[in-house]
């Protein structure tokens, strides 16, 4: 699947490729959260920890060429699988240990906290997110399935091309579909799909969306001037598929996208919000909840996540690992209560964000660790 020069390009840039179309890159976020600095928003919003989570993908071919995307068009593009398929055991194997040998300069680190980089051996969760598309691995729900044997939750990220794919995945821990504009015309030019009949592909993975019993969530990149317009579009899609979470996300100005994107077209914090909240009043069954500051994104829940007035977006693991043995996956009955600090709005939503903070480390019965919220006050979340 990779060219000798695109590997090379992919291991400068710190991934480590497994087998012949799988790799593996640390995430800024793990490295932050074993130093003490933080998680991402995926601790803030779903209680995946940090550092014990692991971020691949099966496959670094992808179906779109997305004009916001940090993938150098070094990598390869196909409407379908088209490479031999490397064995769904292997490619556990070795993405569990390119990401412990891509830790191990952690070890004995004065920035480290010991505690967390001993944890962070341990995954407990992978995102099936890091490049290309992931779902196109033929294989994707017999590697799936080894995941959740290692009680390992998944997390996968889809664009909306792969609607058959989306419609035979298993049941996994969390599924998202990224949905880029409001119209089949943005739809094009945005995420500039390899298939003809795109619209109708993305339509489909809308209705298959809606179908799944477990969590789903929609994630929509804001790119600011571009496609951050006709939110009553958005909020139709949004209900169509039944979507239980949405992530609004700025688009961060990084990578190959540097070359396609002027810097204007990143949005600050606020900016996400406002945008947000022009999709909300067509949403009359969700609630914005959430935000995570420095990852510049906010989070919709549907209302029926809100048991007896407490949001309930966190994941009880066990549970989870217990319907699935069980064949008996339902998303409200693996849930639990969000600590009550990590939601809502902080003040001050236009004053500038500088670093990244958050919440973190030592003794929580909830998380294992004490969190630093992210005004910097050290609190511990009952």
């Amino acid at each position: 699947m990779l060219t000798p020069e695109a590997i090379a390009l992919f291991e400068k840039q710190q991934y480590r490729i497994v087998g012949s179309h799988s790799g593996v890159k640390v995430c800024g976020w793990t490295k932050n959260m074993i130093k003490g600095m933080g998680g991402c928003y995926k601790l803030k919003f779903y209680g995946i920890m940090s550092h014990q989570c692991l971020q691949m993908t099966t496959s670094f071919s992808c179906s779109n060429r997305c004009i916001f995307c940090w993938r150098d068009y070094k990598a390869p593009t196909s409407k379908e699988w088209k490479w031999a398929i490397d064995d769904p055991e292997f490619i556990l194997e070795g993405s569990l240990h390119a990401q412990k040998k891509l830790l191990e300069g952690f070890k004995g680190n004065e920035k480290a906290n010991p505690q967390a980089y001993k944890q962070s051996q341990d995954v407990k969760n992978v995102a099936l997110s890091l490049n290309g598309e992931p779902i196109q691995y033929p294989k994707i729900n017999e590697l799936i399935d080894l995941f959740h044997e290692r009680k390992i939750s998944t997390f996968l990220v889809t664009n909306s091309q792969h609607d058959k794919e989306i419609k035979n995945l298993k049941e996994i821990t969390q599924l998202y579909l990224s949905v880029d504009a409001p119209n089949k015309e943005l739809l094009k030019e945005i995420d500039r799909p390899l298939n003809s009949d795109y619209w109708e592909r993305f339509n489909n993975s809308l209705d298959y969306m809606a179908k799944k019993k477990g969590r789903t969530a929609m994630r929509i990149t804001m790119i600011k001037t571009l496609n951050d317009i006709e939110p009553e579009n958005y909020a139709n899609f949004i209900k169509r598929s039944d979507v239980d979470f949405v992530e609004v996300k700025g688009y961060m100005h990084v990578g190959a996208s540097q070359g396609r994107l002027n810097r204007d077209c990143m949005p600050d914090h606020s900016e996400v919000i406002n945008f947000a909240k022009t999709i909300s009043p067509f949403l009359e069954n969700y609630e914005l909840i959430a935000e995570h500051k420095p990852s510049r994104v906010v989070l919709f829940a549907k209302k029926s996540f809100k048991k007896e007035g407490i949001w309930n977006t966190w994941i009880d693991f066990d549970k989870f690992f217990d319907e699935v043995k069980n064949n008996s996956v339902n998303k409200i009955t693996h849930s639990k209560p969000t600590p009550e600090k990590l939601l809502g709005f902080t003040e001050n939503e236009n004053k500038r964000v500088e670093g990244r903070s958050s919440y973190l480390i030592e003794n929580d019965k909830e998380t294992g660790f004490k969190h630093i919220c992210e005004t910097g006050d050290e609190t511990n979340l009952e």
